[in-house]
């Protein structure tokens, strides 16, 4: 786990802190953990995990709302993500049970004014997937904003849309990390 402070702030010379998939967290680690930890027990496909606070889904989350599969990054989260409604910190292991067993197979659940938890088969994917609902989210938000329904992708389009060829998330990880 990154260090508990603001990543922005974070340098070299900080330390990842290691946490185990089960059993008591480190005491420098954020209660908020415990929701990998059960996404880790529930889903062996699952290798990267992006908790997360982004503009867009926060405020989109705020409507009570996950954005639907409207486009191309869209199509990832197909249907649209599970929405946690419950806009409290998740620090018991309860809870986060819960949270988990609500994200299901799904690559993405979107948490109440809390921003949302992304999964991946590897962290750059699960960073790739973040970066992609933060853009869904936005596009949900500017349909919303127009006042008109706006286009959803039929589940067939979203599935040929949302492949993992062609270096799909190498190419969008070496384009975030390349800033």
């Amino acid at each position: 786990m990154s260090p508990a402070k603001p990543l922005g702030l974070v340098t070299n010379t900080d330390l990842p802190v290691t946490v185990p998939v089960a059993g008591p967290l480190p005491a420098d680690v954020l209660g908020e953990v415990r929701i990998h930890q059960q996404i880790y027990q529930l889903r062996g496909d699952v290798c990267g995990i992006v908790r997360f606070q982004s503009p867009k889904v926060v405020s989109l989350s705020t409507l009570g709302r996950s954005p639907q599969a409207r486009h191309g990054f869209g199509s990832y989260f197909a249907p649209q993500p599970p929405f946690w409604n419950d806009p409290r910190l998740v620090r018991d292991d309860e809870r986060a049970a819960a949270v988990a067993r609500s994200l299901g197979a799904a690559r993405a659940i979107v948490l109440r004014g809390n921003g949302a938890v992304v999964v991946g088969s590897s962290l750059e994917e699960a960073c790739v997937m973040a970066w992609y609902l933060e853009d869904a989210a936005r596009v949900e938000l500017d349909v919303l904003a127009s006042g008109e329904p706006g286009g959803v992708l039929a589940p067939s389009e979203a599935a040929d849309r949302a492949t993992l060829q062609g270096r799909i998330v190498e190419r969008m990880w070496e384009w975030l990390i390349s800033s």
